[in-house]
């Protein structure tokens, strides 16, 4: 890991961020990218389902971004999401979650977005106790708690 004096420019905008909403926790860098749950949980050791994956969709109709945060051991339901919101969703692609986040896939956080976006926690996140989630690059994570998320997301 590395020193945390000396982090990332998109994993110190996560951190400030944090510290901005009120929040204590840390962003830790690692010497190896953790793009996907498996590899982040191999790495700070802990389960796949205790990794938070943040995934954007944009919905079909007006356009706008909408946030799902979600365990690493769960597939969203983009049918489930749709119903919730009353119209279709895709995955946002590239170009526009960068644009509504202002981070790359791959390193997305719970917090820290360039647009405020509609957000959806995985309840089973909120069971899990300790999770790591995304902060802001494919090396950067933070610990937190369910009730932190729902916090830091706004999230339903």
């Amino acid at each position: 890991m590395s020193d945390p004096g000396t982090l990332s420019e998109a994993a110190q905008r996560v951190q400030d961020a944090l510290r901005a909403g009120g929040f204590t926790n840390t962003v830790l860098e690692l010497e190896v990218p953790v793009r996907t749950a498996a590899a982040a949980a191999d790495a700070v050791g802990c389960t796949p389902a205790q990794i938070v994956k943040s995934l954007v969709f944009q919905r079909a109709v007006s356009g706008a971004p909408v946030l799902v945060v979600a365990s690493g051991g769960h597939r969203v339901s983009e049918a489930k999401l749709a119903a919730l919101l009353g119209e279709p969703v895709t995955m946002g692609p590239a170009k526009f979650v960068r644009e509504v986040t202002g981070f790359a896939i791959g390193g997305i956080p719970p917090l820290g977005h360039a647009r405020v976006m509609d957000t959806f926690v995985d309840a089973h996140l909120l069971q899990l106790g300790s999770l790591w989630a995304a902060a802001g690059h494919p090396n950067s994570l933070f610990t937190l708690t369910g009730d932190e998320l729902v916090r830091m997301t706004h999230g339903r």
